[in-house]
């Protein structure tokens, strides 16, 4: 089936959008803000035909791809908004801590007035109101991103709540109440939790009141597989830090398996997990993250949403060819090649908390807990800024 390949919008934001130049990448003190957008997820740009592949005259690979699947901007500098912009935002403690280390960012305002909040400043207990700042925060700054972009807004809940199911449902829960107290309604969130078993069974449990829910630290089919039996809207693999382990490290049966096989370990999960979500008919879609190399992304071509760096997009987009080029993009993963793939009587069980922690070998256990930690930390460090500014001035 032929099909005819647009470029994407120029832009999908106002132009009444500030000029300023943002700057925060990987905890840098750089003098601009540059700030993560992992974008959430509109329709997905992929071809619905039976056929796998495309021969295009296009202008960019970034065309050809994005007719594909989903691609997301890593990161965005706001100056880049014509070039790459992002359609969704996620709001985290990653991106409190870049607001946090400039004064005159377009969203320190937000955090701001919630530390002149007047529910979180009577609090008595030190860490209950410092819980109540992040938390208002969060919010804040969510709300002043789902202004800016027509997608929905996925808001990091606390990792430190990663194995108490009972706690995420809370925090979410509070989370969506102060985003009710803005007009922020629900199917415009996310909230973004770890892909422990506690986080998983949140997810279920958030699903089935119908609250959005973004698993992520994936690495595992296993992990996977019991996201999408939860019905969570977005899991999220990161396809780099899976291939990274296995380069340094060996006893883990699955990422032993692929290699066997030949194939990529990182790839391979995201193969997998995208087959028995298609094959088995789960509404949950697939991100694939920390993805290196345009490589990365050909070998991908099909899955919902590929987050890519903005030098991989910078080269999908800067590689032109003339109108009678043909080039022929095959999509990799598509609902057609998951139908025709084989899963393991053990890979098709009812996942519960024992038969995953069983099944998750010591990459996904390590890869998972880094997650964690480092996610702690930036938590950490956002409570410790906020504690030394607060109260701010004219409180």
């Amino acid at each position: 089936m032929s099909v005819t390949l647009k470029s994407p919008p120029s832009s999908f934001l106002s132009s009444s959008l500030p000029k300023s130049r943002l700057g925060f990448a990987n905890g840098s003190s750089s003098s601009t803000l540059l700030f993560k957008f992992n974008r959430s997820f509109p329709v997905l740009r992929a071809s619905s035909g039976s056929s796998s592949s495309v021969d295009t005259g296009l202008s960019t690979e970034l065309d050809a791809v994005s007719t594909f699947s989903e691609i997301v901007p890593d990161t965005v500098i706001f100056d880049d908004f014509e070039k790459f912009p992002p359609t969704a935002a996620t709001v985290s403690s990653s991106l409190l801590l870049g607001i946090l280390s400039l004064p005159d960012t377009i969203f320190r305002n937000a955090v701001d007035m919630a530390l002149a909040d007047s529910t979180c400043s009577p609090l008595d207990n030190p860490e209950l109101r410092l819980s109540c700042f992040v938390n208002k925060a969060l919010v804040n700054v969510g709300g002043d991103l789902a202004k800016l972009v027509p997608g929905r807004v996925s808001t990091e809940v606390d990792a430190r709540l990663a194995y108490d199911t009972h706690g995420i449902i809370r925090r979410v829960h509070d989370l969506l109440r102060l985003y009710d107290e803005i007009a922020v309604p629900p199917e415009r969130l996310l909230f973004k939790i770890p892909s422990t078993w506690q986080g998983i069974e949140a997810s279920r449990l958030l699903e089935s009141e119908g609250i959005q829910t973004h698993l992520t630290f994936v690495y595992s089919f296993a992990q996977a597989a019991a996201a999408a039996q939860a019905g969570a809207s977005v899991i999220q693999i990161f396809v780099g830090r899976v291939r990274d382990w296995a380069r340094s490290r060996s006893g883990d049966p699955e990422i032993e398996a692929a290699i066997q096989r030949g194939e990529d370990p990182g790839l391979a999960l995201v193969t997998k997990a995208y087959n028995y979500i298609h094959k088995y008919g789960h509404k949950s879609k697939l991100m694939a993250a920390a993805v290196r190399n345009k490589q990365d992304i050909f070998s991908l071509l099909g899955v919902d949403y590929i987050i890519a760096p903005l030098k991989v997009l910078q080269s999908l987009k800067e590689s032109i060819t003339s109108p009678d080029e043909k080039y022929s993009y095959d999509r990799r993963l598509s609902p057609q090649s998951a139908a025709r793939y084989d899963f393991t009587a053990e890979e098709l069980t009812k996942w519960d908390q024992l038969s995953l922690a069983s099944a998750m070998g010591p990459a996904s256990v390590e890869l998972l807990a880094a997650g964690l930690d480092g996610y702690v930390n930036q938590a950490k460090r956002v409570e410790e800024l906020l504690d030394k500014i607060w109260p701010p001035p004219n409180v």
